[in-house]
């Protein structure tokens, strides 16, 4: 049984649901420690999620979700606390990395060499924590132009929108249908790996 670890999952309004929900569920069964969190809110709170899908229209569309029940607080966060961060998509990412305390977080993270995962609009908190720097990876497509300005190198992703990258100590993945293994390559370089199903 490989070590358990704890994990901290940045989260806000909007967040997609499956991208909190589904790696939040895994993670837990396997019995690691995963405080999600959002600044201006504390454990208990909640945030709103959003479901977004491909449908045949130009970009993704939206639906409501669940609510999710936020598991710490972020005021009391000390990255040196953590094992790794996981940042899931949605629109949260958008007004996220417009809070000089989540940055600093990721750049602690980041600094530390420590497993970074973030999936679909997720890595706009990555650009603007200015991490990306050299870095392969990729996201939800609309984001290229962002993250080639911040300096990543650019993955394509496939028809599928379940590609995952793998670069140092980042993992990322386009969108919702790679949660499985968007979480197992994390868990993995958390060094708690999970066998994947083919």
């Amino acid at each position: 049984m490989a070590e358990k670890k704890k994990i901290l999952v940045l989260v806000g309004d909007f967040v997609e649901d499956y991208e909190i929900m589904v790696p939040f569920q895994i993670m837990t069964m396997l019995g690691h420690e995963v405080h999600v969190v959002c600044p201006d809110k504390k454990k208990g709170d909640t945030v709103a999620t959003a479901i977004h899908d491909f449908e045949s229209e130009q970009t993704y569309t939206e639906k409501p979700g669940h609510r999710f029940q936020l598991t710490a607080t972020f005021a009391e966060v000390n990255p040196s606390d953590y094992d790794g961060l996981m940042i899931p998509g949605g629109r949260a990412p958008e007004y996220l990395r417009l809070n000089p305390q989540v940055l600093e977080c990721v750049q602690a993270f980041n600094q530390a060499n420590k497993p970074i995962a973030a999936i679909c609009h997720g890595p706009q908190v990555l650009v603007a924590a200015k991490v990306l720097e050299g870095k392969a990876c990729t996201a939800y497509p609309a984001l290229k132009p962002d993250m080639e300005l911040a300096g990543a190198r650019w993955i394509e992703p496939g028809s599928g929108m379940d590609d995952v990258k793998v670069d140092g100590n980042l993992v990322t993945a386009p969108a919702w249908p790679g949660n499985g293994v968007w979480t197992a390559k994390f868990l993995e370089m958390l060094g708690a790996p999970v066998e994947i199903a083919s």
